[in-house]
């Protein structure tokens, strides 16, 4: 159970873009951005940087043999700007010298002349203007408008979610060098191979098979080098082509910070309604998705918030519009949960207003209204094998829930300015890939003539422990020693037309195909040892921990024995095998299919203590029963989860994008931007494995496991909410995260805002 990349990394052994060693000759790149938010390129001068020291070329739009397009979904983003600018961080200019300083000395000499335009920064005023990235999405289930006249409750509110910045260790980067018949060769640090290759191949204007894309590993990615781990590595592939020599880009953390999107900031408004006993009989919410410049991954973000925005809840009438609208910031792209926590922040907030008009707790309402077998989601698919009741009824009873209510009840009844609190957050979320073609994968695995093995797939390690997993699958699989297996790193020469490692799949999808590569190879191992043995029924051999057993006895062949057999036989002992997820489609037109294989649920129980005259807090403890099918290994789905609760607590409490009136970002530093860290951890984390789970639609009947925990990070907001209310139970709540000391203080104190504002505006009389 041990995750192998864990050791190589306390050792230092583990390699990444930057410790590659690199061709004779290495050249840096630096990117030379927009200096401002919208605008129009009225003259550009390079001649001072030219001619600066160590400074071989730089390269503009002008030099793009190929298209200047790197938009996926949509084509509607440049790799340099060419007539306007967008935003702050719009690449211009790519500056190649012998050393990166020298090329980011060279940066500062490039004389660049702009008109400025109007900028827009906040959503709803894109929605205004009409400026869209695609036309409105909208899921719809039962009529609406005619169950209002059914609640007996109907609440309505606004929900504001901010973004959040991926902050993975390794920056962005990648470098080139050329090969020969005019291709590329390009080491990335990306998330999706295929896509650094197509659009490099779009770029350069050459085909596909002429650009080979390598990646060993990544440093953290979270969705943040899903798409936009591109540009750059389109950069150094261009120059490398150029120059014919190989060049090397690694963002400086700040350049990374400024110049690249995070997860989206949206603003809702919802409308929901309720029965007298709290069963919820219709939902109206409408999302405003801040897209940034340029598409990106924003529209499938968009859709996945839609297929979650009634969570763990069977609601019989809902209508979920969703806009995603375009400001002059960098484009926002996919984050952990791509656009689902978002969804789920507005209908629990939904549900706690709710609560609170009702006078009732929220998990009374939670409760009776948790999706059971054969609900209807609003975009048509079944709930099958559905265990949000089971994880719900689990943890009130093992985590003893009336008992922490009945002692937090105690506590602030004898403290009066620090208060405690508790919160539960369910949780349902869909595996798979929406746009039903990328649920594809493949495997090649060989077999040495010593009986070691090598797998290539598609998945990329990125500290989530897929490795491993592939690792154990093949040796699972085969039944032999884990050392004999080696996967190799993710290449586009090896593994062709990859999907990206996102979405949760990358073990489902790869595993599959690993599962059915080995197994290929397996077939042909059994009828060898059939003739090796003298007998004719080959279905009664098979292989057990590296020895040959026939009708269930065991004979002298052995793994090695039979693996030489059958190379002396010429027996192909690689295979290369194909795997798509069966029965997930989706009509983009009707917006209904069954879009999921199968869907994760869980429950948190979440406590914190408040400190009402500082604002500060702390989470006393996350407890967690969650459905990961059967397991394949717990250590590394444990860290999984618990580093999804960290960041999810994060989204919802400490980590604030803040940009000025001109787009500038103001949180551009680790000293500006606040991360969580071991003082804002849960002092106790405990997550129970729901047991007699299988899931019949994972390989080993296991389940995904890199998203569905970070939306109990929102169960912490709630927490919170609670305990201000205990201090303050007449204070006006606002839905609005992150949810930050200052923000705390404020809510509880509101006349210091009002004091703040009166005393600045008698400042301003004075200066006059």
């Amino acid at each position: 159970m041990k995750n192998l990349d864990s050791i190589k990394h306390v050792r230092g052994e583990s390699q990444f873009v930057d410790d590659v060693l690199t061709p004779n000759g290495l050249l840096h790149g630096y990117v030379y951005y927009s200096p401002i938010a919208h605008g129009k390129i009225l003259n550009i001068d390079l001649s001072e940087a030219l001619h600066s020291k160590g400074v071989k070329a730089i390269f503009t739009a002008k030099d793009i043999p190929g298209e200047n397009q790197i938009g996926g979904i949509i084509s509607d983003e440049n790799l340099f700007a060419e007539d306007d600018v967008h935003f702050i961080g719009h690449p211009i200019a790519f500056i190649v010298a012998d050393t990166q300083l020298q090329a980011k000395a060279a940066s500062k000499k490039i004389r660049c002349e702009f008109k400025k335009l109007k900028s827009i920064l906040d959503p709803r005023e894109a929605y205004e203007k009409g400026k869209l990235i695609i036309p409105p999405k909208v899921f719809a289930m039962g009529n609406v408008n005619e169950a209002w006249v059914k609640c007996d409750y109907v609440i309505e509110g606004t929900v504001e979610s901010g973004g959040q910045e991926h902050l993975y260790l390794e920056t962005q980067g990648a470098f080139s060098y050329p090969i020969e018949t005019g291709g590329i060769k390009i080491i990335s640090a990306t998330q999706s191979p295929t896509a650094v290759q197509r659009t490099a191949a779009r770029v350069l204007g050459i085909s596909m098979h002429k650009v080979e894309v390598d990646v060993l590993r990544l440093g953290g990615a979270f969705g943040g080098k899903e798409d936009q781990a591109t540009a750059w590595a389109v950069m150094t592939a261009l120059a490398a082509m150029k120059l014919n020599r190989p060049v090397k880009l690694i963002l400086p953390r700040q350049e990374d910070i400024r110049m690249t999107g995070k997860r989206h900031p949206y603003s809702s408004d919802f409308k929901i309604g309720l029965d007298s006993d709290g069963k919820i009989i219709a939902y109206e919410v409408v999302f405003y998705q801040n897209a940034g410049a340029a598409a990106d991954l924003s529209p499938a973000i968009l859709e996945r918030t839609l297929f979650h925005c009634t969570n763990s809840y069977y609601i019989p009438n809902v209508k979920a519009t969703a806009y995603s609208c375009k400001t002059n910031l960098p484009p926002f792209t996919a984050f952990r949960g791509f656009g689902a926590p978002q969804g789920m922040f507005v209908i629990e907030s939904a549900i706690y207003k709710a609560a609170q008009v009702m006078g009732v707790d929220p998990s009374i309402i939670q409760k009776k209204n948790l999706l059971s077998e054969g609900d209807e989601f609003p975009y048509g698919q079944k709930a099958e094998n559905c265990r949000a009741r089971r994880c719900y009824e689990e943890v009130e009873k093992r985590y003893q829930v009336e008992s922490v209510r009945s002692e937090i009840k105690v506590f602030n009844s004898k403290n009066k300015f620090v208060k405690k609190s508790s919160a539960i957050m369910p949780v349902c979320f869909g595996i798979s890939f929406t746009s039903s073609f990328l649920n594809q994968a493949s495997a090649l695995v060989h077999i040495y003539t010593d009986g070691s093995v090598s797998v290539s797939t598609a998945a990329i390690e990125m500290g989530q422990g897929v490795n491993v997993k592939l690792h154990s699958i093949a040796a699972g699989t085969f039944s032999i020693d884990s050392k004999r297996v080696k996967i190799e790193s993710t290449n586009t020469s090896r593994i062709a037309n990859t999907s990206p490692t996102a979405a949760s799949k990358g073990t489902d999808l790869n595993g599959f195909a690993t599962m059915d590569a080995c197994n290929l190879i397996l077939r042909r191992l059994r009828k060898v040892a059939a003739e090796e043995l003298g007998q004719s029924d080959e279905s009664k051999i098979i292989i057990q921990d590296e020895s040959v057993y026939y009708n269930d006895k065991k004979t002298d062949l052995t793994w090695e024995k039979l693996v030489h057999s059958a190379y002396m036989k010429r027996i192909s002992l690689s295979a290369h095998a194909h795997h798509a997820t069966p029965g997930v489609f989706f009509d983009r037109e009707k917006s209904k299919g069954n879009p999921f294989a199968y869907h994760v649920y869980g429950t948190a129980l979440i406590e914190v203590t408040l400190d009402c005259l500082r604002g500060i807090y702390e989470i006393d403890s996350v407890k967690v029963v969650h459905d990961f099918g059967e397991s394949l290994n717990p250590v590394i789905d444990r860290g999984q989860a618990e580093g999804a609760i960290a960041q999810g607590i994060g989204w919802m409490t400490c980590e604030e994008l803040l940009w000025d009136d001109k787009g500038r970002l103001l949180t551009d530093a680790l000293s500006t931007y606040k991360v969580p860290d071991i003082h804002g951890a849960p002092k106790d984390i405990q997550i129970h494995f729901l047991e007699d789970a299988p899931n019949p639609f994972g390989p080993f009947k296991s389940k995904a496991i890199g998203e569905p925990p970070f939306m109990y990070g929102i169960g912490v907001f709630f927490a919170l909410i609670n305990a201000m209310r205990s201090f303050k139970p007449k204070m006006k709540i606002e839905f609005k995260s992150p949810l930050t000391p200052e923000r705390v203080l404020l809510s509880l104190y509101p006349e210091w805002e009002n004091k703040k504002l009166l005393k600045t505006e008698k400042v301003n009389q004075n200066n006059l």
